[in-house]
């Protein structure tokens, strides 16, 4: 199904490992060492738990995609189908190896998932202050969808340091 053979769907042994790569990749100061960090505007060095990502693997629909070398997991995406679209999040790379092309790879992936369950749209929402992040994405062909939809303090991955909003972006694939 992909194209890169470095890339595979995560199983539950990959649970622990995949929290740590999100955990380092978004939130406290191991996340700082990479460009798509969120500890400036999230306290805590918790994005999510074991128990988190544990229960979205098992849900019917949803799959990780990871990206593995020297027997590690570098890359990671949480892909779920909602209806006729699939959903984008959790997306991490190795802070100390971003900007490598492995978040290309993955996305490429993602895209190749979709064809594969014959899904032809990708959609996600990124924090709307996150300018960089956006931008990368719309060079990877996502574009803005006009919809903005809040981003709930609600304390289970970190205490927000000011108000923030998610904006929606979306990829229309081709066959």
């Amino acid at each position: 199904m992909f194209s890169n053979p470095l890339i595979s769907i995560a199983g539950q042994d990959d649970v622990n490992e995949i929290v740590r790569l999100l955990n380092s990749a978004y939130r406290g100061e191991s996340s700082k060492k990479g460009w798509t960090t969120e500890a400036d505007l999230i306290e805590g060095e918790i994005r999510t738990s074991d128990g988190q990502v544990s229960e979205l693997m098992n849900t019917a629909g949803h799959v990780f995609i990871i990206y593995r070398k020297d027997h590690q997991i570098i890359g990671n995406v949480n892909l779920q189908l909602h209806g006729d679209r699939l959903y984008l999040g959790l997306f991490a790379v190795s802070p100390v190896l971003q900007g490598g092309g492995i978040g290309r790879e993955i996305l490429k992936a993602c895209e190749e998932y979709a064809h594969h369950i014959g899904i032809k749209t990708i959609y996600m929402r990124v924090v709307s202050l996150r300018a960089e992040l956006i931008a990368w994405y719309k060079r990877n062909g996502y574009m803005e969808t006009g919809e903005v939809i809040p981003f709930p303090d609600d304390g289970k991955s970190g205490k927000h340091k000011m108000k923030l909003e998610f904006i929606v972006l979306e990829k229309k694939l081709t066959v």
